[in-house]
């Protein structure tokens, strides 16, 4: 087929038994990829688990003529991740691309959130993304090749109320992305995050999975993105990122109301206190509308680019 494709690319995708996950192994499948599809099948709130739900995506692919594996196996130990990336060596000889999209979710408010709660979150998305992406790495830095998508969340980065776990977990995935992507660049092991916004069966069970207060009502504006909740509206994004046609490493993309956007983190200019000596509290308000003000700001690549941004003002000062 014309446009993008992926003959002859072996891609893992977590979580792939549902929602996001589902609609790009049926994609990528139908671009002549083949996918190992993991899903552990278990409750949305971790408990539990099924074989159910990776096999009817598995089987839909090859209902359609693709290639795909099922694998049933938990991201949140490492025994599990090592299975998952023995599946796609054991079938296909080869790992290209991996999409940490494995999920759970816990939710309330702060004060109702308990230990286990953070735990569990913890465990799937950022122990998860962490085990996968260290299993498949030396595999795709032999071969000078990979793309790894993390599925991270605006409730992290941006924050929302009642999911401080679910929360905690997806920033932490975004700040193993950056550092996977510096680490990968000279290997051509590319590395993005997608920050997607769609119904799912773990978004439907947020109601009945929240403890104390509720968080405020949806916006005015949320009939017109609700049309646009659908998983295959993300699924665009998440198959380009994956593919041999992205080029592009170390950003986050965000997609709500059929918008895509790259998603950033930046650093104002500033204000430049003395250097003989650390600024007081009084110099910081004195400068805070400075400070704050993001009428000129800088992308770092990384920390180290944020010392040679920081190191060229004091040159020239």
């Amino acid at each position: 087929m014309s446009g993008i494709s992926f003959d002859n690319r072996v891609v893992i995708i977590t979580g792939g038994g549902g929602a996001i996950g589902r609609a790009c192994a049926l994609e990528i499948a139908r671009r002549g990829g083949s996918v190992v599809v993991n899903d552990l099948g278990g409750e949305v709130s971790g408990g539990g688990a099924s074989t159910s739900y990776a096999d009817a995506v598995v089987d839909e692919i090859r209902a359609a003529g693709g290639t795909a594996v099922a694998s049933y196996d938990n991201v949140g130990t490492l025994a599990g991740a090592r299975n998952i990336a023995a599946a796609a060596l054991d079938n296909f000889g080869r790992i290209d691309g991996l999409m940490n999209n494995a999920g759970n979710m816990r939710c309330g408010s702060f004060e109702a959130l308990d230990e286990d709660d953070l735990q569990a979150v913890l465990q799937v998305h950022l122990v998860g993304s962490f085990n996968l992406s260290q299993a498949v790495w030396p595999h795709m830095r032999s071969q000078g090749y990979g793309r790894i998508v993390f599925t991270s969340s605006g409730a992290g980065v941006l924050g929302h109320p009642t999911y401080a776990a679910y929360g905690a977990a997806k920033a932490g995935m975004m700040g193993l992305m950056n550092t996977l992507a510096l680490e990968g660049a000279a290997h051509g092991i590319l590395c993005n995050g997608l920050l997607p916004n769609a119904a799912s069966r773990m978004t439907r069970a947020v109601s009945t999975l929240r403890r104390g207060e509720a968080p405020p009502p949806p916006g005015p504006h949320m009939a017109l993105i609700a049309p646009t909740m659908q998983a295959e509206f993300m699924m665009g994004i998440g198959v380009y990122l994956a593919s041999e046609a992205c080029t592009t490493t170390h950003a986050l993309y965000s997609s709500l109301g059929g918008r895509i956007a790259r998603a950033f983190v930046g650093v104002t200019e500033g204000w430049y206190g003395p250097t003989d000596q650390g600024a007081s509290p009084d110099d910081i308000a004195a400068h805070i509308d400075l400070i704050r003000d993001t009428g000129d700001f800088h992308i770092p690549a990384g920390l180290g680019e944020e010392y040679e941004i920081v190191g060229r003002a004091l040159a020239k000062a």
